[in-house]
């Protein structure tokens, strides 16, 4: 089998078929057997191996989850069995250091390690950092093969394994819907989109190939120690420079920085397998890096992954793979910097929630609301994941499993109505609002005589309706042209933002 198999694993249930695949001797049959606890055989099947890399797939028929199984694969006279194998949802989570972030260092780490014993059916996989120039077709080597949680491998070290997001996701979806679940871990602090795009995405939002090799300036995006990307343990303030596809410096990227060499290397040896969704916690390194193409980088990643692992899994994994992804949370309180907010929106596809037109498909956890100024890992690095797995868990049951009339995301605005004579602006929302901080300065518009250069000015909330609220414009004597919402990288205090719905989802920000 391939090197990442293992006792222990969840392999995708019906309505799809799980895909296998491993090494053999060129040209032999291999006969694959899955067999029930009592050793009854369930289905054979048989496959060449092929040239030139001497290996062999299958798709095994769906199954309905459960198990223990045993699995064999023979080759004349030699076999490997894999055991205690289950039939579930198989989950893929990557992204930098927030995904990294393992469940020991997050908040009520102690009882969330104690409770991993109760949940001996979601079983967890961790790939090792690796990086290459060229696709890879298996996995250099793993961090934590097909495990039964533990405290131990729940909380290996920091930013090591196992995810904490992933996990917390994990768990809960077991909660929900009663299968087992398989959790796949792929991420690398400090890495950017790019370094997880495949070249397809790089051309398509024409970004260079070859960005890792190009001469010229060399860009550090860590100071001193922070370099260590393989240790992710802090994010740095960026060095002051504005890198976007206009800038006149050849960015040099190395290591995990580098474009593609991630996709490379830890994403496209797993395509053969066969998902039933991805979660997504990346962004923070794009702050400062072709922030404003990732409202191109994002999607056609996202299009990117779903074709090439419906694909490489001969059809099984669906089209439209449901992908859920973090909305970055914050860093520096008071910063007037504006990355975080444009990066947050181009998540978004500059179109505010999701799923929209050009993102079919997805869900989003708001995480804005979640600072954590006292982390010990870096303010950039909040350690309230428990609320995050919880806006993934109910965006995933509403897209990815349709439950109907689930509540996934907050309220967002759906019509304003400008009070010329009255000086007001009057926001029509789409749920019904519960405002937790009314004298917030969370509202600004655009008031110029001319688009650009646009000059924001505060507008104070004089009132909060059921669904609607009035925004004061006293500072705004000429034209209102835009409007804008939790524009700023610190935005609102820990769970605290001006708006949620009546289930405790902030309002997303919004352009």
């Amino acid at each position: 089998f391939a090197s990442y198999y293992g006792d222990h694993m969840v392999l995708q249930q019906k309505p799809s078929g799980a895909v296998v695949w491993g090494h053999g001797e060129l040209g032999a049959v291999v006969t694959l057997t899955l067999s029930g606890a009592s050793g009854l055989i369930i289905m054979e099947k048989t496959a060449w191996v092929k040239g030139p890399s001497g290996t062999w797939t299958t798709v095994l028929d769906p199954m309905d989850r459960g198990g223990p199984y045993a699995l064999t694969a023979e080759q004349g006279l030699e076999n490997v069995t894999l055991q205690d194998i289950y039939f579930g949802d198989v989950w893929l989570c990557s992204g930098q250091s927030n995904m990294a972030m393992t469940v020991l260092q997050v908040a009520n780490a102690s009882q969330e390690l104690a409770a991993a014993a109760r949940y001996p059916y979601v079983r967890i996989f961790a790939a090792a950092h690796a990086r290459s120039e060229v696709e890879l077709e298996d996995l250099e080597q793993i961090d934590l093969p097909w495990s039964v949680p533990t405290a131990e491998n729940l909380g290996h070290g920091n930013f090591t394994y196992f995810s904490a997001v992933c996990w917390l996701l994990g768990r809960s979806l077991y909660e929900a819907l009663g299968s087992p679940i398989g959790l796949v871990e792929v991420a690398w602090g400090g890495t950017p989109i790019e370094a997880w795009s495949s070249r397809r995405v790089l051309q398509a939002c024409g970004l260079p190939e070859d960005t890792g090799r190009r001469e010229g300036l060399q860009i550090s995006l860590w100071h001193g120690a922070c370099f260590n990307l393989k240790a992710a343990l802090c994010f740095a303030p960026p060095l002051n420079l504005a890198l976007s596809s206009s800038t006149s410096l050849h960015q040099h990227l190395s290591g995990p920085q580098t474009p593609s060499v991630l996709w490379n290397a830890m994403i496209h040896p797993l395509l053969n397998m066969t998902l039933r969704g991805v979660a997504w916690y990346q962004g923070e390194a794009n702050t400062f890096l072709n922030t404003d193409q990732y409202n191109c980088t994002f999607p056609a990643l996202i299009a990117d992954w779903r074709w090439a692992f419906h694909t490489g899994s001969a059809g099984q994994t669906e089209p439209l793979l449901p992908f859920g992804f973090v909305q970055l949370s914050t860093y520096r309180r008071q910063s007037a910097d504006d990355s975080f907010a444009r990066l947050r929106w181009h998540q978004t596809a500059d179109l505010g929630v999701v799923p929209n037109a050009r993102m079919p498909g997805t869900f989003m956890a708001v995480a804005m609301d979640l600072g954590d100024e006292y982390s010990p890992y870096g303010s950039i690095h909040p350690r309230d994941k428990q609320n995050v797995a919880h806006r993934l868990l109910l965006g995933a049951m509403a897209v990815a499993y349709g439950e109907k009339g689930l509540v996934f995301q907050g309220p967002y605005p759906t019509r304003a109505i400008l009070e010329v004579t009255r000086g007001l602006l009057n926001v029509t929302y789409s749920q019904e609002l519960i405002c937790r901080q009314r004298d917030a300065q969370a509202f600004e518009v655009c008031c110029s005589s001319q688009a650009s250069p646009c000059q924001w000015l505060l507008a104070p909330v004089v009132a909060v309706g059921s669904h609607t609220v009035t925004l004061a414009l006293s500072g705004c004597r000429t034209l209102v042209l835009g409007l804008r919402y939790a524009w700023a990288e610190w935005p609102c205090e820990y769970q605290a933002c001006p708006l949620y719905n009546s289930q405790g989802l902030p309002a997303p920000p919004f352009l």
